[in-house]
């Protein structure tokens, strides 16, 4: 693939530094309070049903905050809309640290969920405008890498922190920090767009002709698709494929928040010491972040079914197997088991679904398919919460683990099935 450069184009290297110094930076505040929010919660008078969906409201508003924040990088541009949502995310954290009660608690966290899905989604916008193809997947890899260590890094903080001042609710101020950092970061370093004299005439070219892939649209050339679309517009013409690829897209997204919930919850009901489940998940945890790059090759090199497929098929399996496991003798064993090959599982798949997300968008102004994209994607991983608490009330954990198992194989299915149609393929020409 070849491509078309008219003008002044800014080393990849300096765009992915502009793109992921202010994400570590803002993960490593995110991850600082995402552990505390329940104890927050309980600390301000919330039972532990209410501190789990307070807690629960950070995923929620991350993923009904993704329209507006389609209209918000669509109408000022992916740099403007990361500091806008730098700065109020200091808001909404001021809130929190401030709050008196449950609720101001609740709305705290909810205006810095709706934040973090406008920052995500311009950094996400600007890889995806920026980068050029052959280099896609790893950078989008990379930015999953970038964030997952921000939240590595940023529950350290939170314990050195409730060490030190003995009050969960000051981890708020570590996230404060890290936004206000972040915009000045976002702020402060060199704007690509005016350094690149046509920074949006880098588009690849895509074969549209009679093999063209369904759905493949041209980005760049005579062909290019300019006007704008709203997102509601964007709903309704690209619509097969959120339906389609975006349901296996989200399906992953599901069986990632899945690890996190019901991974810690079965370790609990088998018996298991906290802090031997936590050693195991936080093990699982490092393997996971450590294959991010491998991902981003994989998916450069042979393309995004390599990657997404495989992934879906290890955790889905993973997850089938652990539910037969439940009453063995060496349930200790297979949990540790499958705990460490969900996450060899979910590190093949890095990067994957915001690397669809930049792939099926416009070039020249990706961002209201992104954030449908995203809504579709986030808004299926935020119903996990409730979907395991349902699931475990009715069902017991043992079928929930198995129901995890079925939709990854479906997920798989659909990856398998849609991605060729949907994908575009880059051409030389």
């Amino acid at each position: 693939m070849a491509t078309e450069t008219n003008g002044t184009q800014p080393p990849l290297w300096r765009i992915l530094i502009i793109a992921l110094l202010p994400t570590f930076i803002y993960s490593v505040g995110q991850g600082a309070i995402v552990p505390v929010i329940p104890a927050v919660a309980t600390s301000l008078g919330a039972d532990l049903g209410f501190a789990g969906f307070i807690a629960g409201s950070l995923l929620i508003g991350q993923a009904v905050g993704n329209l507006p924040a389609g209209a918000v990088v669509g109408r000022f541009g992916e740099r403007r809309a990361m500091v806008f949502s730098a700065l109020a995310t200091i808001v909404g954290a001021l809130i929190s640290v401030f709050a008196v009660n449950e609720w101001m608690l609740l709305a705290g966290v909810v205006v810095q969920g709706l934040m973090t899905a406008t920052f995500a989604l311009a950094r996400q916008a600007f890889l995806s405008t920026y980068v050029p193809f052959q280099y896609r997947a790893r950078s989008m890899s990379t930015l999953g890498g970038v964030f997952r260590s921000g939240m590595f890094v940023g529950p350290f903080i939170a314990s050195w922190m409730i060490a030190s001042t003995g009050e969960p609710q000051n981890n708020f101020w570590v996230f404060i920090t890290c936004a206000a950092l972040s915009a000045v970061v976002v702020a402060v370093l060199p704007d690509v767009e005016k350094l690149s004299r046509t920074p949006r005439d880098r588009a690849e070219v895509y074969d549209t002709g009679e093999d063209a892939p369904t759905g493949a649209i041209p980005v760049s050339g005579p062909d290019a698709r300019h006007e704008r679309e709203s997102i509601g517009q964007t709903f309704r013409s690209r619509g097969d494929v959120l339906l389609r690829l975006g349901t296996g897209a989200g399906i992953l997204m599901m069986l990632r928040s899945g690890r996190q919930v019901l991974l810690p919850l079965w370790g609990l009901s088998i018996g298991l010491d906290d802090a031997f489940t936590t050693l195991i998940i936080g093990i699982a945890g490092a393997i996971d972040f450590a294959l991010f790059f491998t991902s981003g090759w994989i998916m450069d090199r042979w393309g995004r079914s390599a990657s997404g497929v495989p992934a879906l098929l290890g955790m889905g399996l993973g997850f089938g197997v652990l539910a037969f496991t439940y009453d063995l003798e060496s349930s200790t064993m297979w949990f540790v088991v499958i705990t460490l090959w969900l996450g060899v599982a979910n590190g093949v798949g890095s990067g994957i679904v915001m690397t669809l997300g930049a792939d099926l968008a416009d070039r020249e102004h990706p961002a209201p398919f992104l954030a449908a994209w995203r809504t579709v994607t986030d808004g299926a991983s935020s119903t996990v919460p409730f979907l395991v608490a349902g699931l475990h009330a009715f069902a017991g954990i043992a079928l929930t683990s198995g129901f995890f198992g079925v939709l990854g194989i479906f997920g798989a299915f659909l990856l398998w099935r849609y991605i060729p149609k949907y994908v575009p393929r880059p051409h030389r020409r």
